[in-house]
């Protein structure tokens, strides 16, 4: 089976935004031509609380240093994948990363609009299970609030938008082809929520992980051709209006029988109880 794309740029220490990282994923394994696989831009003013998180030192220049997804669910917190801060992602631990910011309200990585706001503060959920990818969260708080109306509402457990057959959008600037091509612009693709027998039938355990409905959600198009990858780790996933799942780990991207899997965020809520 092939390896799982856990959702974040991975393994930079010695390497520069231009030159990139090494694929999880085989190059098939994603649409070639699609954006963030399937989709299309994204305006900043539709999706404010869409953003990225960055750090040129590790990353380099040339995006930014956008390394993972994020999105405001506060006006100084913001929710992301635990995985995004892992030494293996960041080469180190998270707290040594001298310069982390969430850069919010730009579509455009390499413009200069919006705001750069250092983290002065993150959680990462103790909880985290790297094997089966339960768990998969982290806050990050802000040095300073973002602009009034920039979050968005997330779904506790029982809401409607968690229900199977739901259209939901994921956004991101990460990885359009499965082989290391990565936007520049903000972009967002139409899924569908899954029902979990589905999901659980895809990753019954394994090399891949595992299957979890109290702590996932999986979302895609059941042909294949729409979904988050890799570089897309931490973004959102929103139906009816609410924040419903954070990009995760799936096998490839837009793959048919392969739908992406995502941190549920009514499970979320009680991980981080008292520190959203």
């Amino acid at each position: 089976m092939p390896r799982p794309v856990v959702r974040a740029l991975t393994g930079v220490l010695a390497l520069t935004a231009a030159a990139a990282v090494l694929p999880l994923a085989s190059p098939s394994a994603a649409v070639a031509d699609s954006i963030i696989v399937g989709g299309g831009p994204a305006p900043v003013a539709d999706s404010p609380w869409a953003v990225a998180l960055s750090s040129r030192d590790r990353f380099g220049g040339a995006r930014s240093g956008q390394f993972c997804g994020g999105v405001a669910v506060a006006p100084t917190k913001i929710l992301t994948a635990a995985h995004c801060l892992s030494d293996e992602a960041l080469g180190g631990p998270a707290d040594r990363v001298k310069d982390l910011l969430v850069i919010a309200g730009r579509e455009r990585l390499g413009d200069s609009g919006g705001q750069e706001i250092p983290v002065r503060g993150l959680w990462v959920n103790p909880a985290y299970d790297p094997d089966s990818n339960a768990g998969d969260l982290a806050v990050l708080t802000l040095s300073r609030a973002l602009p009034k109306g920039g979050v968005i509402p997330m779904a506790r457990g029982g809401d409607a938008a968690y229900r199977a057959g739901t259209a939901a959008d994921v956004y991101g600037w990460g990885d359009t082809t499965g082989s290391g091509t990565y936007a520049s612009v903000l972009r967002s693709a139409r899924v569908q929520v899954l029902p979990d027998n589905d999901c659980a039938r895809a990753y019954p355990g394994g090399q891949e992980g595992t299957y979890k409905a109290s702590a996932m959600v999986c979302a895609g198009d059941p042909a294949g051709g729409r979904d988050a990858c890799q570089g897309d780790s931490g973004g959102p996933l929103v139906a009816r209006g609410r924040l419903i799942g954070l990009v995760s780990w799936g096998s490839g991207c837009g793959r048919a029988g392969s739908p992406g899997v995502y941190t549920r965020v009514s499970a979320a809520l009680e991980w981080a109880a008292g520190r959203i």
